[in-house]
């Protein structure tokens, strides 16, 4: 058994001994042999050679060639258990075709753009001007919602630096609610009384008048004016009321001297004159389209300088009261809007104290109205809203006589047509043109009739200079004995200029006839006066004014002309 194992190691050897020596001889065949190394090219699929042709579409790049992830012992991680180091390995950095396109630039592949990412709140730039770009932000414009043409100097001055963060420039950062422009920085900001918005002033003036009484010959005085104001605005989701009180007593230090011949002046000694305008308006919705509307009016006055129904020989004015009241409905049907309403209104006089000391009663001039008011308009389009008016009443005095034996209880009204527009808030208002009349019971008293002009028109001319235009046409009662009424009208021009934000200028112009029918009189009125205000804080102001007054009658010695200057302050809240 031995020599069997023996003859079958030798054996084998010597099937070995052959290749063993194939191999030795050409290793030692010559100096320069080589090995040949087995690579993945051995396997090529070309058949010609084992190097791939450079135009092979199957050839590998130099980049892929560099790139570790193409090692060929990476195919061996799973049977080694690991994968091959990177540590020394240069990485490529090579990009496809049209890689640089996906966000700018042609793209020749016509891929999607991708969009681009921003922070929360970060501002995104505006797309350029072209099709489908969404329309211009709309212009800037003030509280009041007119239109801001310029930007004033204060804004664009030179400013001390604003922290981002109160800037709103922080990247990020949500953005600061900016607050509205104030229109007007020195004007009241008032106080809140629950849900009321509560304001209120006080201008006290000192000045010199040159012919208070308005007598053809002048009789100067100093004067002082002291004018309170208040106003009080709801705050409701629904429903509302407005209060608006004014009023003013302007006094003189020293009364008019008698006239040396004895006789009597055609205005009291006692020239000091209140006068208060108040009304409060409150509206009721019933539902959308249905509002219940009311007004409660209080004037106190006296009778105008200069007017002929003040009688010679008074020691002071007679003070006057009438407090009325307008009830009525406001419904809309769509763009038809229908308003309704009465009015009643009550006048009484004082009795006149004469330079005697005797009382004059003034009953006969006391009297009552009752009327009603309709009108009927139409919104055509948000910026013109044609309307129709017609109002009638009737007057019941106290005495069926008046102290000339006259007869003056009537009846009377006015029909006008016009329009209400408003053009971007740089011109806006209303217009009307019309007709009124007033028929008197006593037959012996004309017809008192005449055109009816009414107008208030704002043109914003810039955004610092600003003018309005105001008409106005009223039937008035006078005391004349054979004269039916007095037909006043008057025009009044008036522009507000801004200098700064802080000096105000206004100059005003009025111009009015007062045509007392049944009589020849006719007087003409003229009014130009101008005002500088000085803004030094919301709550302090100081204003100017200078006026002057002519009143041009064709009654000889009823002409009178007067200059007022006066200088004071405003306090208000």
């Amino acid at each position: 058994m031995g020599r069997g194992r023996a003859r079958g190691r030798a054996g084998r050897a010597r099937y070995l001994r052959a290749p063993v020596v194939c191999l030795a001889a050409l290793a030692l065949s010559g100096p320069f042999a080589q090995a040949q190394t087995v690579t993945p090219d051995l396997f090529s699929p070309s058949r010609t050679t084992q190097v791939a042709p450079p135009d092979s579409p199957l050839r590998r790049t130099a980049a892929e060639l560099a790139d570790p992830l193409n090692d060929p012992r990476l195919r061996d991680r799973d049977r080694d258990g690991r994968a091959p180091s990177r540590i020394g390995q240069v990485p490529s950095y090579g990009l496809p075709a049209a890689n640089g396109a996906s966000t700018s630039g042609y793209d020749s592949l016509n891929r999607k753009r991708q969009q681009p990412k921003y922070y929360p709140a970060q501002a995104r730039p505006k797309p350029p001007p072209g099709r489908g770009t969404p329309p211009p932000a709309p212009p800037p414009r003030t509280l009041a919602g007119q239109l801001r043409l310029s930007i004033p100097p204060s804004e664009t001055a030179n400013k001390p630096p604003v922290p981002p963060a109160m800037a709103g420039n922080v990247v990020g950062q949500p953005p600061r609610k900016r607050l509205k422009v104030d229109d007007d920085p020195f004007g009241a900001v008032g106080d809140y009384a629950g849900s009321f918005l509560i304001k209120s002033a006080v201008e006290l003036s000192a000045g010199y008048e040159t012919n208070p009484g308005r007598l053809s010959v002048p009789q100067g005085s100093p004067t002082y004016v002291i004018a309170p104001e208040f106003l009080a605005v709801s705050n409701w989701e629904r429903h509302a009321l407005v209060a608006d009180l004014r009023g003013s007593f302007t006094g003189y230090t020293q009364n008019l001297t008698p006239n040396a011949d004895g006789t009597a002046l055609s205005a009291p000694l006692d020239i000091d004159r209140p006068n208060f305008i108040g009304h409060i308006d409150g509206r009721l919705d019933v539902t959308r389209d249905t509002r219940l509307m009311g007004q409660a009016r209080l004037l106190v006055s006296t009778d105008i300088p200069g007017s002929p129904n003040v009688p010679a020989g008074l020691a002071k004015y007679p003070i006057y009261t009438t407090v009325g009241g307008t009830f009525g409905v406001d419904q809309n049907f769509n763009r038809l809007q229908v308003s309704a309403g009465a009015t009643v209104d009550r006048t009484d006089y004082q009795w006149s104290r004469l330079t005697d000391g005797s009382l004059d009663s003034n009953d006969d001039r006391n009297f009552s109205q009752y009327g009603g008011v309709a009108r009927v308009s139409y919104e055509v389009n948000p910026a013109v809203k044609p309307f129709v008016e017609i109002q009638g009443d009737s007057r019941v005095h106290d005495l069926r006589l008046d102290r000339s034996g006259f007869a003056r209880d009537s009846v009377g009204g006015y029909a006008k047509a016009g329009s209400s527009f408003e053009f971007s808030r740089l011109l806006f208002g209303e217009v009307s043109i019309g007709y009124a009349a007033r028929n008197y019971q006593d037959p012996r008293l004309n017809r008192l009739d005449g055109l009816l002009t009414t107008a208030s028109l704002t043109w914003t001319a810039t955004p610092l200079t600003t003018a309005k235009f105001y008409s106005d046409t009223q039937l008035a009662e006078t005391t004349l004995p054979g004269t039916s009424g007095v037909l006043a009208r008057t025009y009044t021009v008036e522009v507000d200029h801004d200098f700064r934000r802080w000096l105000t200028a206004i100059g005003r112009f009025t111009y009015g006839t007062l045509d007392y029918q049944g009589d020849n009189r006719l007087d003409k009125i003229y009014s130009l006066s101008g005002d500088l205000i000085y803004k030094m804080t919301r709550s302090l102001w100081i204003k100017g004014t200078v006026r002057h007054d002519i009143l041009d009658s064709n009654v000889p010695g009823s002409s009178s002309q007067s200059t007022v200057m006066l200088l004071g302050v405003r306090v208000q809240n």
